[in-house]
């Protein structure tokens, strides 16, 4: 059979490991490994600045992973991919595919075209260990409830496929070749210098994935049901932003565990982990089957909830400055390293949402912009079930104490006292609600509330009983709605 030549068209799969597409096009014969930014990208989906950083740098791994031949442009894809036909003559075309709405409307009509055109073009699964459309209950509907979708859907199928070696040796066309121009030209880096933080914690890139689940199994695996919950632990994988940018495969992380212990599902903390990669599963799923998942309640009766406006109230949160520490903590964690401690998230989500009733939407736009690991399906996911208006958010009206969490899973005050150094001397009796402690206490502390460090910007009682009401004048309405249609 005569050997072609393919294009292979990386998106969030930028490895050479466990890689179908470019399995496909290795043994087809030449290739050309191109990164496409897509220009026509709606408003919401383009990158936020951590994202911009992290994809720079992987962008310099993948590069010099395929001998500094990774092609990088910029445009509508199909124009981009038109043109490279053209130039190098290729004959096939091929990717992993992705599942963002908008990406898969573009990729059903790019494959539709070049088809038409007389180019042979293929997509791969290589992001999800099991894709959305092939789960659905006995009924053909989706399934709304994680444990069902998870337990009865994902496990009792047929089990994820096996991860792909790399290949051995690939020939890409003489002619493509990476330019450090090419790169810079996309302008991924923000202007904004907060991120040179990132650069003494991550190392984006296929082989600083490897390394991050190497150093999980060694070191956090066995632990991980109650270390997980600690945020002064180094108790997650902190894969997530890897595992967004594709430089490493949800397989690989599934079968790494698997592989390195007996019986991984009869023991609870490996289970765990791996029913956390089904929870990034589900989130896929949702925004699959639901669409207007990042923008639109899940929940219609949430339609009548009574958000705030306050750009203060939404300030001091977004700086880590609402005088709650562990709300404080986390939100500086988060701005100076691009990643928060995933219980961590949960408190400081419930507390934008109900403490201060501001909308679910604004926050999930301001992690989009600050997180490495910025994931349409997971941040909109995670953060209506926070709200409470989405799927498998039972109780929704659950209201997380920041106090109480801190003084559970923050016992010491270590995390707190690592991002607030300004409570650093505080014991801990008083390190959760510093504004309890005794005047001499904060005055031998070094802290002075209002000054050193805010007082808090709302009262933790008086807000739950407000968002209690909330909950309860909200169903109220919903249900007069329905009444009266």
């Amino acid at each position: 059979m005569t050997k072609q030549l393919t294009i292979v068209w990386f998106r969030q799969d930028l490895r050479l490991t466990d890689n179908p597409a470019l399995t496909a096009a290795v043994a087809n014969g030449q290739i050309i490994p191109v990164f496409i930014a897509d220009d026509t990208a709606p408003k919401g989906a383009l990158l936020g600045g951590a994202s911009q950083w992290w994809l720079h740098h992987s962008l310099l791994s993948l590069n010099k992973s395929f001998n500094n031949q990774l092609v990088i442009k910029a445009g509508d894809p199909l124009s981009v991919l038109q043109a490279l036909i053209t130039e190098y003559d290729a004959t096939h075309v091929v990717w992993n595919r992705v599942y963002e709405p908008w990406q898969i409307k573009r990729d059903a009509a790019i494959k539709a075209e070049l088809k038409q055109q007389g180019i042979s073009v293929s997509s791969f699964n290589g992001s999800l260990l099991w894709e959305p459309m092939s789960v659905l209950k006995k009924d053909e509907t989706p399934y709304k409830v994680f444990t069902p979708y998870y337990r009865k859907g994902c496990l009792t199928r047929q089990s994820p496929r096996l991860p792909l070696a790399k290949p051995e040796k690939f020939s890409i066309h003489v002619n493509a070749q990476f330019t450090l121009d090419a790169l810079n030209n996309l302008a991924l880096l923000p202007d904004i210098q907060w991120y040179k933080e990132f650069e003494t914690m991550w190392q984006p890139g296929e082989s600083g994935a490897a390394n991050r689940l190497s150093r999980f199994i060694d070191e956090a695996a066995t632990q991980y049901q109650n270390d997980r919950n600690l945020p002064a632990v180094k108790g997650t994988s902190l894969l997530s932003p890897h595992l967004h940018f594709g430089e490493v495969s949800p397989n690989q992380a599934w079968y790494a565990i698997i592989g390195a212990f007996e019986n991984a599902f009869e023991n609870k903390d490996l289970d765990v982990y791996l029913s956390e990669l089904g929870w990034r599963e589900f989130s896929y799923y949702l925004l699959f089957h639901f669409p207007e998942l990042p923008t639109k309640n899940f929940n219609t009766k949430f339609d009548y909830f009574p958000w705030r406006k306050s750009e203060a109230d939404l300030s001091a949160w977004q700086s880590g400055n609402t005088g709650i520490p562990i709300i404080d903590a986390g939100m500086r964690e988060l701005y100076k390293t691009g990643y928060m401690h995933n219980r961590v998230r949960m408190v400081v989500g419930s507390f934008l949402v109900k403490n201060l009733l501001i909308d679910w939407r604004d926050g999930e736009r301001w992690f989009w912009d600050t997180l490495l690991d910025a994931d349409m399906a997971s941040n909109s996911s995670g953060w209506q079930w926070v709200a409470g208006s989405g799927a498998d958010a039972s109780p929704f009206f659950r209201i997380f104490n920041p106090i109480l969490q801190g003084e559970k899973f923050d016992k010491d005050g270590a995390y707190v006292k690592h991002h607030c150094p300004e409570l650093s001397r505080l014991p801990k009796q008083f390190i959760h609600k510093p504004w309890e402690a005794p005047v001499e206490i904060l005055r031998a502390c070094g802290v002075e509330l209002g000054n050193t460090y805010p007082k808090p910007i709302v009262d933790l009682k008086a807000t739950r009983t407000r968002a209690l009401d909330a909950f309860s004048r909200t169903k109220a309405m919903a249900q007069q709605a329905s009444e009266q249609k």
